[in-house]
Parts: C-alpha cells; structure tokens; sequence
C-alpha cells in the first residue's frame, strides 16, 4: 500500500512555531505525519510564518495542487484578524476555493477552529473583545464550510488545553512542544476513528526539555515581540478604534448589537458562496 501523501498548508502554528527542532521548527503537522501509516510517510509543509487566506490561496495551495496529496491540512485565519484589512468576506471566499479545489481532487481535509488571540495575550476587555469577535466568525465560517466539505475538523478553540499554560511558549500565541502534541495527538484521534490514520499516535510527552525562564523571556523579548509586532502593526489603530467603539456600547447596554453585526456578516458571507462541485472520485 502507498503511503499516505500528506500536504500541510497554513500559518505560524502549522510551521511549527512554538516547538524547536535543530535550527528550525517541527509543529503538529510534521508529529502527526509519522502516524498516519504503519510505514514511512510521505509529508510537505507548505505552511509559512505570517500567512494569510490569501497567501494560502495565492502562494500555497498551488504547490498542494501539484502534489496531489490524500491528506491536506488548511489551518489559518487568526493573521487575518490581526490586519487592518480583516473582512469575513474575503476570508470566506478564499478558504471556499482552497477547500473546493483540495476536495475536487479527492483530497480529504482537516480543519480547525482556534483560540482568539486577544484572550491568549492577555489584553484588557475592550482590547480583547473585538478580537475575539473576529476570530469567533473565523471560526464559525470554518465550522460551516468543514460540514460543506466533509472536512476532518478539530475543536481547538475550546478545552482544558487553552488555560493550560504548560501546553504555551511564551509569546502565548503558540503552543510549545506539549501544545504541538496535544493538536497531533487529537488530530490523529479524529482520522483514525475513520480510518485514515493506521500508525502509532503520537507521544503526548516533550522529547525536550521545557525552555528555561530566561530563555523563555529572552526569545519573547526578541524574536516574539518582534513577531507580535509584525503582525499587529497595522491594526493598532483600528483596535483603539474598536475598543472605544466597545466602551460605548458598554456603557449604552447595546453591546449585543455588534454581535448581531457580525453573525449577519458572516451568515451575508456564506449565503453568497456558490453550489460546491462534486468532488472527483478520489
């Protein structure tokens, strides 16, 4: 039997950061690799630091297309919250056409819906809650479009492994190797309940030692808070703006209203998406 060719696609998380190997990162993705057959695998990832839907869509999903894989992972979205240019819109569309052409090819999907980013660094309320409002509809669209496609999808946006600081680095945003773990081992669980993973799970214990708290501080004041820095840039004046847009609201009692907005956003953003192909024979 053929191995299982497995194409991962994504972000920071997929890339592995958070979790050192060598000179470089190994993630969740490449520890779930190994398991998904009884005999070596056959594994890409694709996935790129600071990618968007449209970096996925443009850049990634080509090279995927071209390697014809069993098993894809699409994981990405929260860098879109964290951009001025954020519109659930756009977000929708573009993970509908890398979901679609992933799937016309036969290609089984495995999807996630994530934390918000504004809870796991720690901001104020008002900081927060806008925040997580955008990641919410992040998720609710991969919610709906993981049913649309038969995806393999995990609720990673819930659970005890969230407040558990153990499964963190420390730029909080990423886990570290326990973190990394746990997303391969839960993965590994969901495809081997349909038979698409025959090999062994992966070890939910570190191989490595957890980093220091020097060492953890040094990398946050360093590359982390770069990285953070990269990534929120442009949106910090549109969070300010949010966030006064939040105090307001608090104070009328009329906070449920920008709920209401966004869930219509979203609802708007799937209703206009098109009649999925049926997917090719595998």
């Amino acid at each position: 039997m053929r191995p299982t060719r497995f194409v991962a696609l994504g972000d920071s998380l997929t890339a592995g950061v958070g979790d050192p190997c060598g000179d470089g990162w190994r993630g969740w993705a490449a520890l779930l690799a190994p398991g998904l057959d009884r005999g070596p695998g056959d594994f890409t990832n694709l996935a790129q630091s600071g990618a968007q839907t449209r970096d996925v869509l443009e850049r990634q999903l080509p090279d995927a297309l071209a390697l014809r894989p069993h098993l894809a992972s699409v994981v990405v979205g929260v860098n879109d919250t964290l951009r001025r240019t954020f519109d659930i819109h756009a977000v929708t569309t573009r993970l509908d056409e890398v979901y679609a052409a992933l799937t016309r090819q036969g290609t089984v999907l495995l999807t996630a819906c994530l934390p918000d980013p504004g809870a796991m660094l720690g901001l104020p309320g008002s900081l927060a809650r806008p925040l997580a409002r955008r990641q919410r509809a992040v998720n609710t669209v991969v919610h709906a479009l993981s049913d649309r496609y038969g995806a393999v999808h995990l609720h990673a946006a819930e659970g005890d492994w969230i407040t558990d600081r153990a499964m963190w680095s420390a730029d909080r945003l990423h886990p570290g190797e326990r973190g990394h773990r746990q997303l391969a081992l839960r993965f590994h669980a969901l495809l081997a309940e349909r038979g698409l993973a025959t090999g062994r799970a992966p070890s939910p214990e570190p191989t490595a030692p957890a980093p220091s708290t020097s060492q953890s501080l040094w990398w946050l004041a360093t590359a982390g808070t770069g990285w953070v820095a990269r990534r929120c840039t442009d949106l910090l004046p549109q969070l300010l703006r949010l966030a006064a847009d939040e105090i307001r609201h608090r104070a009328r009692g009329t906070s449920a209203r920008l709920d209401l907005r966004t869930a219509a956003a979203v609802s708007a953003a799937l209703a206009a998406l098109s009649v999925p192909e049926q997917a090719d024979a595998a």
